[in-house]
């Protein structure tokens, strides 16, 4: 099976060089999303607004390699503030309660200051 790339349409992903998520056979792995709305290219200030919508952005790009949060088996929680992590878990429960998938949360810096939360994923498409 060939690689096959997927884009959201964000302008970040033309100016850096690098697609919202690559399939490759049954793997999807899905680049770090932030809580930007990438039709409109805002983010909301809040931690848990943010986190929801890079579910949202995480599920559509998901979907569109044939995948569901469902067969996420990695994911990685990137915050420049330990503390705005927990006022997320009820938002990644939603999202991943289900599943459990193996986790890691780290404490980064990120590439733009209004960005609070970002999640890396990597899923596997089941026949």
């Amino acid at each position: 099976m060939p690689r096959h790339l997927i884009s959201s349409g964000s302008t970040f992903e033309e100016q850096i060089g690098y697609s919202r998520a690559v399939v490759d056979g049954d793997w999807v792995f899905v680049s770090g999303t932030t809580g930007f709305d990438y039709t409109t290219m805002t983010i909301d200030d809040d931690v848990v607004a943010q986190t929801e919508q890079c579910i949202r952005n995480i599920t559509s790009a998901l979907a569109e390699a044939g995948a569901s949060l469902e067969d996420v088996v990695r994911v990685h929680y990137l915050l420049p503030d330990a503390a705005d992590f927990e006022p997320c878990w009820p938002a990644l429960r939603a999202a991943f309660g289900e599943v459990r998938p193996a986790a890691t949360m780290m404490q980064v810096g990120l590439a733009d200051p209004r960005m609070r939360i970002e999640i890396e994923v990597t899923a596997r498409k089941r026949g």
